[in-house]
């Protein structure tokens, strides 16, 4: 093991001491915030200290083996021993690399979804009705909330623009690599000729930001705009001016909501979203910042990328940044995506170790 890592395990089994000293205080609840942020912090140590300590008993396993192979009688034993303690430390240790891994803050979030129409007409628009459906039954295999908080419907069906924020714990780290462009290759309910069309949508995923105050709105750099909601809605929703649009005068970022019955309610769905989008803006610049000499082969969430490509003729679904292709489309759409969002995530992490191996 490379001693920059076995010095960093040192000092987090020191750091899990202290913790384990501080949570036994008989005052550590007189202030639930600190109580809550170190026992947060306990919980993401504990496991890689653990590790560590059996790392540190199966090298002290081998050394006891190599001492018993002085003894003609017990060499074969010991050299079965120390194979087996050699192959056990190797697991171990790829083990800790995996949980010393960078933890993306964010990972345990909320999300808002937005998915948008692009090239293609009334079909990208049917497909984005799709691609809604497709992460809402993923949603529902989850157990997460889906709600809506925007939608501009198109005539033929399927949405010009939607947005929902999904509530769950994890909802971030399974779909933060969805953002991108999403291409279909189909023949269109409209096509007389049996000809197959390409459209695309975009896709973007943003985690929802803990507190607005985290981004500090200032209300001199907002402009809020109260209009009557268009759609279905019901004699209510047309007859009050109970929607709203936010612009946030800085970055230019506007944000419109109209799905719910109270003005209220609408601006402060408005503000929750401009939050997050402010939020996955500065994010994606800090980013940036960070992959300036090695770009990630997953994590950019360019949104002009094309990362996948849904080929219903062949049944085909096939993400372009790992070259990874499936035929179930079915399964798919309905939202069995579990699989492309794991090896996703595990490209993501195999760079990543790549990156701390070279450090």
């Amino acid at each position: 093991m490379k001693a920059s890592i076995t010095a960093r395990l040192t000092r987090l089994s020191v750091r899990l001491e202290e913790l384990n000293q501080l949570l036994s205080s008989e005052t550590i609840t007189a202030d639930m915030d600190n109580f809550r942020k170190l026992s947060r912090e306990h919980s993401e140590i504990t496991p890689i200290v653990d590790l560590y300590h059996a790392y540190q008993q199966s090298e002290q396993d081998i050394q006891t083996a190599r001492e018993m192979s002085a003894d003609p009688e017990m060499r074969e034993f010991a050299e079965a021993e120390v194979q087996e303690g050699k192959e056990k430390l190797l697991q171990i240790e790829a083990d800790l690399q995996k949980q010393l891994l960078p933890k993306d803050p964010n990972d345990e979030r909320n999300i808002f979804l937005e998915i948008r129409a692009g090239t293609g007409g009334d079909e990208s628009a049917l497909f984005a009705g799709n691609l809604f459906r497709m992460y809402s039954r993923f949603a529902e295999r989850k157990r997460w909330q889906v709600e809506i908080i925007s939608q501009s419907p198109s005539d033929v069906g399927g949405y010009k623009e939607i947005i929902a924020k999904i509530i769950g714990q994890g909802a971030y780290s399974k779909l933060k690599f969805e953002s991108g462009a999403h291409r279909v290759q189909r023949v269109p309910v409209t096509e007389t000729q049996g000809r197959v069309h390409t459209s695309t949508c975009t896709v973007a995923v943003i985690p929802e930001a803990d507190e607005i105050s985290e981004i500090e709105l200032n209300p001199v750099d907002l402009r809020i705009d109260t209009f009557r909601a268009s759609g279905a809605g019901g004699q209510h929703i047309n007859k009050t001016d109970s929607a709203v649009r936010v612009t946030h005068l800085p970055t230019g970022i506007v944000v419109e909501c109209q799905d719910g019955r109270s003005q209220h309610k609408n601006k402060a769905q408005a503000l929750s979203v401009l939050a997050a989008r402010i939020h996955d803006k500065q994010m994606r610049a800090h980013q940036a910042e960070q992959a300036e000499t090695r770009k990630s082969l997953v994590g950019t969430g360019e949104r002009s990328e094309r990362i996948r490509t849904y080929n219903f003729p062949q049944g085909r679904v096939t993400d372009h940044r790992i070259n990874l292709t499936l035929y179930k489309m079915d399964q798919i759409m309905d939202g069995d995506i579990n699989e492309i969002c794991s090896a996703l995530m595990a490209e993501h992490q195999a760079e990543q170790l790549a990156s701390m191996e070279n450090e």
